[in-house]
């Protein structure tokens, strides 16, 4: 259940915080193409567009984890 909390708190935060966001979706762009490296970008590219959403929705909590850290 406070994960689920955790999860809801990070995507509203995202969707509310534009600046926010787009750190959010470089690092797990970056994190999705770290482990993906035997596609071509062309084929990363292709990906990335019809993944990003769940990516984003699964990854939310440890995006603002990471954005927390940064700032330390």
């Amino acid at each position: 259940m406070e994960r689920d909390n955790l999860m809801h708190g990070a995507r509203s935060a995202l969707n509310t915080i534009p600046e926010m966001r787009e750190w959010a979706e470089q690092y797990l762009k970056e994190k999705a193409r770290s482990q993906n490296e035997a596609m071509t970008d062309e084929e990363f590219d292709k990906y990335w567009k019809y993944h990003k959403p769940e990516i984003m929705h699964a990854g939310a909590a440890e995006a603002m984890q990471a954005y927390k850290q940064r700032e330390k």
